[in-house]
């Protein structure tokens, strides 16, 4: 470390300093006579301290800077990295890995020590620093976490190293990696060597496992639903093994599967039927192999949530029209969606088993059944297609929002204009871009007003001339939400998307969008339980929860509790945490089952409740592919200038980083600056010679 006091100004400036406490301890005592009896030294030694107490303050006007350089030495960095995941210990060697290995990664830790900086970490679905005062904490790694991700694991040592000496990276893996991106692209930020520790077993063994599951999380009750089971089988070459659905006691499916080659793979279509409501989950299971490696790989579990039926669209009409067959057409590519076109004279059901009514050119010039008037009346979301055959007059004296004032049986033929700032619902770019496109429609001609509480989706522009006319247009009387499209012949848009994309997305598109927000309900409830209907195994179980007063405002006063039941009967009771104006609840990590959860709070006198259940998804990915990839590790050492060795070779891993010239230690020699009033000792020292000189003058009888 070395000290310098500099400053702004010249360095002679100092002599102006010195020259003025000279001239100020001269001018003082030089002709001093009263402390003569006292001696010379006297009148010598009060001059001293003035002189050298203003040439200091005179100094320190001059803003002086102590300027302090350091010597600093970093060692370089090692980043021992352990896999912590399953995959580890499936092979034969899983004895050598939970005992023996250990305390060979434990000497290499201690080897490196001296001249490094060791942190050691394990990752697997997540990244956990080892790494304690004097300890390894090698005693944490267990080989029990579901997945591998080691991307994110580069990602993390990018941003907890940058700008560090960061020496090498010893990555100690099979090579295999289940979630995240390659390993070989996504370490490139990384600029230190890499070692890597080539663990696992690369034989291929005798192994059955079911690949992946394919199904759809939803079904309705009665309905059949399809799933797909992709099955391998490695060195299986002539034998056989049963595959089978089982949920509960009841087996629903089984097949019999022969391997005809020692890398058999196929994918078995399944058909099963959604018999009970709720979450229900459906085992798949391979029978095991006689000398099988892996029996965990062999059993799937599939989660499904079966409705109790869909949402019910009804489309009246007054006659035939295309336009009836591209609505429900683009309404039943959704499956929450069954549609059922009927002409208004032949209906005879109740409204109220729907939700939602489509009105085809309703109120008709033709009559209107009775229907028609209930149609707008009732609670029900209600969307009107107005065209040539529509009674304006009538339809004018509903609710609509908007009101037509025609002149004589005239039509418009206008092209669509998208609302820039529509706030309702969200049109992907590629739709928006498109509705221009869309061919004319066909419209009344006349006056359009609509009301205040309107809020437009498309409006009209005629030839060359944008309008401020609605086309498409949504508002809401009460709880009960109203669309109205004021024209006929969208049914050439449906051909219009197809013959330029070669599908029908945009304009279903559109029309999905359309009805799923007139039919939504608005949850009104005081209380409120937001969770998901699945989890991972390895994934926290969070919820969330609302509470509403009676005038409908979000509170929190209230305790929120939570009972959990599993399928043995078994519960688990919590409490939900307060938020700004919520609830919020982090039950930890369940085991792979179906719970049902019970929800209570107490707002006023009234108990408010809310039941709901969830699965958890257990994870065998770690079991998926058990032949460790040490080529991937290979490229990984390749890429970063490092090299492969094996478990039993490292000893000589931490003699090969020791030899290397490219790591060394980093010397940094940073500056500090500061002023050099900000020292208190230098007041105390003025104050001690100020102090000093008034003593003796006050002691020689002066003041």
């Amino acid at each position: 470390m070395s000290v310098k006091i500099v400053t702004e100004l010249p360095p002679w400036f100092f002599f102006f300093c010195v020259l003025a406490g000279a001239v100020y301890s001269f001018v003082l005592y030089f002709r001093e006579r009263r402390f003569s009896d006292s001696g010379p030294w006297l009148i010598r030694a009060m001059a001293l301290v003035r002189f050298l107490s203003v040439s200091a303050i005179a100094f320190l006007l001059l803003n002086p800077l102590l300027k302090t350089v350091f010597r600093e030495v970093e060692k370089p960095v090692i980043v021992i990295a352990q896999d912590n995941s399953q995959s580890i210990v499936l092979g034969k060697d899983s004895a050598f890995y939970r005992t023996a290995y250990k305390g060979k990664l434990e000497k290499l830790s201690r080897d490196l020590s001296d001249k490094f900086e060791v942190r050691i970490y394990s990752f697997g679905d997540k990244l956990k620093e080892l790494t304690e005062a004097g300890k390894s904490g090698l005693e944490e790694i267990n080989y029990s976490e579901k997945e591998t991700d080691l991307s994110s694991f580069f990602e993390e040592m990018d941003t907890r190293f940058a700008n560090r000496n960061l020496g090498a990276v010893i990555i100690a893996s099979d090579g295999l990696y289940n979630k995240g991106l390659n390993p070989v692209f996504s370490s490139g930020h990384l600029k230190a060597p890499f070692f890597t520790i080539a663990m696992g077993d690369t034989n291929i063994h005798k192994d059955l496992l079911i690949r992946k599951l394919i199904n759809n999380r939803l079904a309705y009750l009665g309905n059949k639903f399809q799933a797909e089971v992709v099955v391998e089988a490695r060195r299986a070459k002539g034998e056989s093994a049963m595959l089978s659905v089982t949920k509960g006691e009841n087996t629903l499916f089984s097949q019999k599967l022969d391997f005809n080659n020692d890398n058999y793979n196929a994918t078995i279509p399944l058909q099963l039927e959604a018999k009970e409501a709720g979450l229900q989950r459906y085992r798949v299971k391979l029978s095991p192999l006689p000398g099988e490696l892996s029996l965990i790989n062999n059993v799937q579990d599939m989660f499904i949530e079966v409705m109790d039926g869909r949402e019910k669209v009804l489309i009246l009409s007054d006659a035939p029209h295309p336009d009836i067959a591209a609505l429900k057409q683009a309404i039943e590519t959704n499956q929450n969606y069954e549609v059922e076109a009927v002409p208004a004279k032949d209906f005879d059901k109740k409204l109220n088993g729907y939700n939602l009514v489509i009105l085809h050119q309703l109120p008709s010039l033709n009559g209107n059944p009775k229907v028609v008037n209930e149609a707008f009346t009732s609670d029900i979301p209600l969307m009107i297609v107005a065209g040539t055959q529509t009674n304006l007059r009538a339809f004018n004296t509903f609710q609509t929002g908007l009101i037509i004032n025609a002149s004589g049986q005239r039509f418009n033929e206008p092209q669509a204009v998208a609302e820039d700032h529509f706030p309702l619902f969200t049109l992907s770019e590629a739709l928006r871009n498109y509705i221009p496109k869309f061919p004319a429609l066909q419209s009344p001609f006349g006056n359009y007003k609509a009301g205040n509480s309107c809020t437009p989706l498309l409006y009209q522009e005629i030839g060359i001339v944008k309008t401020k006319d609605p086309l498409m247009l949504f508002n809401q009387v009460g709880e009960k939400k109203i669309c109205v499209l004021a024209a006929e012949g969208i049914w050439r848009w449906r051909l219009q998307d197809f013959e330029d994309h070669g599908s029908h997305d945009l304009f279903n598109e559109l029309i999905n969008k359309t009805v799923q927000y007139l039919s939504v309900k608005q949850d009104k409830s005081q209380f409120r339980i937001v969770c998901p209907s699945n989890f991972k195994e390895n994934q926290l179980l969070e919820m969330e929860a609302e509470v509403y007063n009676e005038s409908y405002e979000l509170i929190n006063e209230p305790e929120v509790t939570l009972e959990i039941e599993n399928s043995a009967g078994k519960k688990f009771p919590f409490t939900f945490n307060k938020t700004a104006n919520a609830y919020r609840l982090n039950a930890g990590i369940f085991p792979p089952g179906e719970y049902r959860f019970l929800s209570k709070t107490k707002v006023a006198d009234k108990v408010l409740t809310q039941k709901g259940e969830f699965s958890v998804s257990p994870l065998v990915l770690e079991a998926v592919n058990t032949t460790a990839d040490h080529q991937l590790l290979y490229q990984l050492a390749q890429k970063h200038h490092g090299e492969m060795v094996y478990p039993g070779q490292t000893d000589l891993l931490a003699e090969k980083i020791l030899q290397r010239e490219d790591i060394k230690p980093v010397i940094y020699n940073p500056k500090k600056l500061v002023d050099l009033v900000e020292l208190k000792w230098i007041f105390f020292l003025l104050l001690l010679l100020l102090s000093a000189e008034w003593f003796m003058r006050k002691r020689n009888g002066a003041y």
